[in-house]
């Protein structure tokens, strides 16, 4: 009985709880944004409060500054997409991990980037903007927030499955191991896919080479060692997502040759490592 409760409640709010991100891709929403962007701002303060505790947050002007000019410059572009999210607490710490090759973009607009990415890839200006551009584009399309969902319908999944088995400590390991392949996984590297696809469009308006997506997954590939099979990852194998984005450049030259003085949109940098922001939230202005 309480299974078929269980199933009849992920039912209803599988069907009442439907969004469209900006690809057209239909999304499970369990969670609205502004409950993603209140749980991500309590995670992110905390995470910067530990990392600064720690001594692991740039202070470096040279890093920060390449950093800032980049993404305001992105995030002026995000807003044009989004505009509500103008309204945004954009900011950016890099965290010092020289062995983590990674970056990513909370809901709201709060982002990190590891130092491990700039030493390990060495990247161009125009590669670095695919990267955060892609960071910025899950911000956009509200993945936050429909993975927080998709965990919460996994949760109701396994608590059917467990308690309508005579095994319920097997059947539920099976089950959460099934959510994780059958509607994780697929859904998060969909995810990547659409992000790259935003991501690139984002760094082409802001005035970044698109080819660069490519190059950037090249080099991506040469230090990522012995990837875990496509399947399995949530993240498309890096010489698919070469090619791919090798195919979208021609779409976005466009946009990149029309680029000329793009906008920047103010983004807090380095707020978390010194305390204080290196400049005040304004409007946007042009330049850069």
């Amino acid at each position: 009985m309480l299974a078929r409760i269980a199933l009849i409640t992920l039912a209803a709010l599988a069907l009442g709880a439907c969004a469209t991100s900006p690809t057209g891709r239909s999304q499970l929403m369990l969670v609205s944004e502004d409950q993603a962007i209140s749980a991500s701002r309590q995670a992110y303060v905390q995470s910067m409060g530990k990392l600064k505790d720690e001594g692991k947050l740039v202070t470096e002007p040279r890093l920060l500054a390449r950093v800032e000019r980049i993404t305001e410059r992105l995030v002026a572009q995000a807003v044009i997409m989004r505009p509500a999210t103008a309204n945004w607490q954009w900011s950016v710490e890099v965290i010092d991990e020289p062995e983590t090759v990674n970056a990513w973009c909370m809901a709201g607009g709060r982002m990190a980037l590891y130092t491990g990415l700039i030493r390990k890839l060495d990247p161009t200006d125009d590669e670095l903007a695919q990267v955060m551009g892609h960071e910025i584009a899950h911000a956009l399309a509200n993945h936050t927030a429909e993975r927080m969902s998709i965990a919460m319908a996994s949760q109701i999944g396994v608590i059917a499955v467990g308690v309508a088995s005579d095994q319920p400590g097997r059947n539920m390991a099976l089950a959460a191991t099934a959510a994780q392949l059958a509607i994780l996984l697929p859904n998060s590297r969909t995810a990547e896919t659409e992000a790259d696809r935003i991501g690139i469009e984002l760094a082409a308006r802001a005035g970044y080479d698109p080819n660069a997506a490519a190059t950037l997954w090249q080099k991506m590939g040469a230090v990522g060692g012995k990837n875990p099979p496509q399947f399995l990852s949530t993240h498309p194998a890096p010489g698919n997502r070469q090619q791919s984005l090798a195919q979208l450049a021609p779409q976005m030259e466009p946009y990149y040759r029309a680029a000329r003085s793009p906008p920047t949109h103010p983004v807090a940098i380095g707020v978390a490592a010194r305390g204080t922001n290196r400049r005040s939230p304004s409007r946007p202005r042009s330049g850069g």
